[in-house]
């Protein structure tokens, strides 16, 4: 590492379970990251800011009004503009080292085939089904650790799914492909501002220790926040071996 950069991350090499070897594969890391909204956008500040040395970001919306309320990495003069751009500017303000590549598309299959086998950690920051089913087949595929957050109204949940641990379940373990789950979106249930920036600093945070190999994933532990009352509630989760993805591996 340059002087500069043992400065900037002088506070990571502090840390005992960091030093200088962690920070140099967050340097080495790739992160892909699916969603550049509420919760992508506090994941994709954090991965910046700690040196991550590649982040993909993907997404196909574009910055509105409504979206300022909680998605911090965007701002009033970046209104119509794609969020992966607004976002690689928000990026670079702050850190201008990390390579960060903006994909303005949806993320279907074809596309994640693409770019799941060259990243280290993937971050779903979508905000459907579909696409969370998608995301977790690559992975699974592939063999990419997924970092997984949701958050609506008042609640948020955030787990790891990584199936190259044996005992530890994917998102379709959890929720079924063929499972007929109601879409619920910000647009008509609201979501409280704060509530993704929480879920996607844990997200951040998992993202990181993968990457880095500092403590312990969260694979196999769903946990899940009712901002109301501020309490996490965690559940353990084993693999399912009928799952429809990952149950024959």
């Amino acid at each position: 590492m340059t002087d500069e950069q043992l400065l900037r991350y002088s506070r990571h090499i502090l840390l005992e379970e960091l030093g200088v070897e962690g920070q140099e594969r967050l340097l080495a890391g790739h992160a892909l990251v699916i969603g550049t909204g509420g919760l992508g956008s506090p994941v994709a500040l954090y991965l910046g800011t700690a040196g991550v040395g590649r982040i993909t970001l993907v997404d196909n919306d574009v910055v509105d009004l409504t979206n300022l309320q909680r998605q911090v990495a965007h701002n009033l003069a970046r209104v119509g503009r794609p969020k992966t751009e607004s976002a690689r500017e928000a990026i670079a303000a702050i850190n201008p080292e990390p390579v960060v590549r903006a994909i303005t598309a949806r993320a279907d299959a074809a596309l994640l085939d693409e770019l799941v086998p060259p990243a280290d950690v993937v971050i779903d920051c979508s905000d459907n089904f579909g696409t969370r089913h998608m995301i977790n087949a690559a992975c699974v595929k592939h063999g990419r650790p997924l970092v997984s957050g949701a958050a609506i109204r008042f609640d948020g949940q955030v787990t790891v799914y990584d199936t190259r641990d044996a005992k530890s379940p994917c998102y379709a373990c959890l929720f079924a492909p063929a499972d007929d789950f109601e879409e619920t979106r910000c647009a008509t249930m609201g979501v409280f501002a704060p509530l993704v920036g929480i879920v996607g600093a844990v997200q951040a945070a998992e993202a990181l220790k993968l990457l880095s190999g500092a403590g312990t994933p969260m694979a196999g532990r769903l946990q899940m926040l009712d901002a109301r009352s501020m309490e996490w509630h965690e559940v353990r989760v084993p693999r399912n071996p009928s799952c429809p993805v990952c149950g024959g591996r």
